[in-house]
């Protein structure tokens, strides 16, 4: 589904990523591992579009999308939730859960009823709070929302920043079994992540990246956590 090969980027003269090449399947989920500025979360913003590409290519079912802008790849089926969450704190849960839809072209409004119940059905807490503010909700349920937002852009791959990020043991739990429950209704995730328990207990693949390269790829073949 998407490849991406020899990816250079860099942030005026410091280069953030070296050159790396990876893969990820339909239907798989795939973790990108390592510590701070490893270059994890600028590859997903690469494939995002948020980031500049200096060399290298990105294809994502075929069609090299290097040069596409964000929302275009949005229109694709790309969707990245960022480890900020970047909502809106004085509007509603359910108001910026609709921002998801606000670029998607040829969305559907019919079908809002049936998306949104989806996202209430994978983190029910949020339907109970539909009308809160997003600054009331705890750091946990602003993930929720945030990844229910990229959820309603109708996504086919799912790109998730550091997930767990500032996450008690019980929510990082909870969050886990809905990125399994996601890729178990078909759904590709590609993940960059700190904590190699949640990367390690949900992925069929991990690359381990340090200093903008990739030093290891592994399988896994062991049952999954959640």
């Amino acid at each position: 589904m998407l490849r991406i090969e020899d990816l250079k980027v860099n942030y005026g003269p410091l280069r953030v990523l070296q050159g790396i090449s990876l893969g990820v399947t339909e239907r798989e989920i795939v973790a990108l591992i390592g510590g701070n500025a490893a270059g994890k979360t600028t590859t997903l913003r690469a494939v995002a579009g948020l980031a500049p590409t200096l060399m290298g290519k990105i294809v994502y079912k075929g069609l090299d999308i290097t040069a596409l802008a964000p929302h275009e790849r949005v229109n694709l089926g790309i969707a990245f939730c960022g480890a900020e969450r970047q909502l809106f704190p004085e509007m509603t849960v359910l108001e910026n859960l609709e921002m998801g839809v606000y670029n998607v072209r040829h969305y559907v409004r019919q079908f809002w009823d049936k998306s949104i119940e989806s996202v209430y059905e994978l983190f029910p807490v949020l339907k109970t709070k539909t009308h809160q503010r997003a600054s009331s909700l705890s750091g946990g349920e602003q993930k929720m929302v945030a990844i229910g937002r990229a959820l309603l852009s109708q996504p086919k791959l799912l790109m998730l920043d550091e997930p767990s990020l500032g996450l008690s043991p019980q929510m990082v739990d909870e969050l886990g079994q809905a990125i399994a429950t996601l890729n178990k209704d078909g759904l590709t995730i590609l993940i960059a992540e700190q904590n190699l328990s949640l990367a390690m207990g949900l992925s069929d693949r991990v690359y381990l990246l340090e200093r903008g390269k990739i030093l290891e790829q592994e399988i896994l073949e062991e049952e999954v956590l959640w």
